[in-house]
């Protein structure tokens, strides 16, 4: 059965290589020879090493459908650059796409996996910009990053500065990103203003709560109840939070009771929804702004009626996806290497946990929540 699939698999990926696109990788037939060196700006047809790669040939839980498998060489056109990946994430989107449930995902058969950290391994003739080495990330990021080589043209790769670690270039972009643009594009906020918000112990909430504190703003975060809650506070006000209260903490008539020594806040952050969600409104001003960007809950957000005609208080959504197809998504490289800088900084920083590739599948259930609560699962290839 393995044989069937890998074959089923070459034969759409081949395929694939006569329409290629950026969002998708592509893959040489087996039947051309593999070359014995492969040499940067080699005159003769060059192709990347054998790629090792969790592939899932159909939708549905990640689990099951998963499988690594070895898949043949890319040849590397006049510009591309063939990069040797370093790490990649498990992102709560990523298993979204294998179970099928994500608005845009690529066709099937596909390789796992949507942003990642890699060095360049050679280069097509007509490549400048790039040299061995190099450490790069894929801007935009595209799906397809589960695997240990990737061949895609130069335009699509960002060359990052080499002294970046590697569990933060490989997850800079779904996470950070978000946070910051999320903080930056909906209300002008000033030092001394205040944001709310649930999941603040999610690589997003944290990073929010960094990002806000460089700018002097004040955070108010929401966690879930659970053991050591105690501890999980402290860790969240070293990074910067100024309260952070569990759930049924909040379970009180008058909520902006609370905020003795903060203005009430202008902003607020959903990845929960439901009563979380609920929560977050309570806490704004009039004419505050909830901008829901996840619904870890899955379940849906009720406002009141007094919210809308009382608080006049707006509700947004974020996409980072959609915004990268936005004009503004132009300015997304410079904003990466702005949030790298305050990873080296030691400004930047959250929860992650380094595995081996050899244990994805270990990996994969922790990202799945079978082994409880788990920091964010990055791959090391």
């Amino acid at each position: 059965m393995a044989t069937v699939r890998l074959l089923m698999l070459q034969k759409a990926l081949l395929h694939r290589t006569t329409s290629r696109s950026s969002s998708q990788l592509l893959l040489r037939p087996p039947s051309i020879p593999i070359l014995t060196s492969l040499r940067a700006f080699s005159s003769a047809a060059a192709l990347s090493p054998p790629s090792t790669a969790v592939v899932y040939d159909l939708h549905g839980p990640p689990d099951t459908v998963t499988r690594i498998t070895e898949l043949p060489p890319v040849e590397i056109k006049e510009n591309d650059v063939c990069v040797k990946m370093l790490a990649a994430p498990i992102n709560p989107s990523d298993i979204n796409r294998i179970e099928g449930v994500y608005p845009v995902r690529p066709p099937v058969p596909a390789v796992g996996g949507y942003e990642g950290v890699g060095e360049v391994h050679s280069v097509g003739p007509g490549v400048k910009g790039f040299s061995a080495g190099d450490l790069v990330i894929s801007s935009p990021p595209s799906s397809g990053t589960w695997q240990t080589y990737v061949v895609k043209e130069q335009s699509l790769w960002h060359r990052i500065d080499n002294g970046t670690p590697i569990e933060y270039a490989a997850t800079v972009t779904v996470n950070p990103l978000t946070a910051l643009r999320m903080v930056e594009d909906f209300v002008d906020l000033n030092s001394g203003d205040s944001i709310v918000q649930n999941g603040a112990t999610s690589i997003v909430g944290q990073c929010v709560i960094q990002l806000a504190r460089e700018r002097g703003i004040h955070t108010v975060n929401i966690i879930r109840d659970r053991a050591r809650s105690d501890e999980v506070k402290e860790k969240l006000k070293k990074l910067g939070a100024d309260e952070v209260y569990t759930e049924s903490q909040l379970e009180v008539k008058n909520l902006k009771s609370l905020l003795i020594n903060l203005p009430e806040p202008a902003l607020g952050f959903n990845c929960v929804g439901g009563n979380t969600a609920s929560l977050v409104l309570k806490f704004l001003r009039q004419g505050g702004t909830m901008v829901t960007y996840g619904g870890m809950s899955k379940k849906p957000i009720t406002v009141s009626t007094t919210s809308f005609i009382f608080k006049d208080l707006s509700l947004r959504g974020f996409w980072l996806q959609k915004w990268m197809t936005s004009e503004k998504a132009t300015e997304c490289r410079s904003m990466i290497d702005y949030l790298l800088g305050l990873t080296r900084e030691g400004k930047l920083i959250y929860d992650m946990e380094l595995v081996p590739f050899n244990n994805f599948q270990t990996a994969l259930e922790k990202a799945l929540g079978k082994l409880g609560s788990q920091p964010k699962q990055v791959i090391k290839f």
